[in-house]
């Protein structure tokens, strides 16, 4: 893969983070003014449409940035040294900001107030152990997927995500710049600030471990040789 300058990179997560917003909050707006006051129809023009664009961000900025868009992936990697700590918090600033601009893209497309605050009530050990499962299997999926089949983790991702939206109870945010740009919208997908602080909590907890657990399940087994040299106190080369 090609190595792209920091620039580049950084530009790639804030770009892909504001389309990620744009696409989750616009199909929020889009699904509530269509479904004439049915969630679970609203519901599901919003899980289709992000799952959709989740496929596209990545397929198009992964070879460039990585396609975090999201600091607990990026926290996952910092964690497992494949990313620096000072370049780990420069994506995490522009994922940020990248959110809340696309946040304000989607007001302005649908003609609503660019800065809004949120009052729907996303608070509770039930949506905050939600987010924990939902982000630890977001980060389970990524590492799973790309030990496996690489070129898979586009679909992977947005199929998570789709299915996320259904069986988790906070509808799976997974993703702290997400929950942040999303308390700036009073619209069908916003979240109270004051519940905020929970949600990211839980999704680097279940960030972290996700990443702990999955670097002990996918590590390369031993082979019967290595076994067997193991037990004379002899260590093998691992099997791939």
């Amino acid at each position: 893969m090609a190595h792209f300058a920091l620039n580049r990179r950084l530009a790639a997560e804030a770009l892909g983070t504001a389309l990620l917003l744009a696409a989750v909050v616009g199909s929020g707006i889009m699904g509530a003014r269509l479904a004439d006051g049915n969630a679970a129809l609203a519901l599901l023009g919003n899980t289709a449409a992000t799952g959709a664009m989740l496929f596209v961000l990545i397929l198009i900025f992964g070879p460039v940035s990585g396609a975090h868009f999201n600091p607990a992936v990026t926290l996952a990697f910092l964690v497992r040294r494949e990313i620096a700590a000072p370049v780990a918090g420069l994506y995490v600033a522009v994922q940020i900001m990248g959110g809340l601009a696309g946040v304000a893209a989607a007001h302005l497309m649908f003609g609503e107030a660019v800065i809004q605050f949120s009052t729907t009530a996303r608070a509770g050990p039930a949506q905050w152990f939600a987010e924990f499962v939902a982000t630890f299997g977001l980060v389970a999926t990524i590492l799973g997927a790309l030990r496996w089949r690489p070129e898979a983790v586009p679909a992977a991702v947005g199929l998570f995500i789709a299915a996320g939206y259904w069986f988790t109870a906070s509808t799976s945010f997974a993703n702290p710049a997400v929950t942040i740009a999303r308390a700036f919208t009073g619209t069908f997908t916003g979240i109270d600030p004051h519940h905020v602080l929970p949600f990211m909590i839980a999704q680097c907890l279940g960030a972290l471990a996700a990443t702990q657990l999955f670097a002990w399940l996918l590590r390369p087994a031993e082979t019967a040789t290595g076994a067997a040299a193991g037990e004379t106190g002899v260590r093998a080369e691992p099997a791939e």
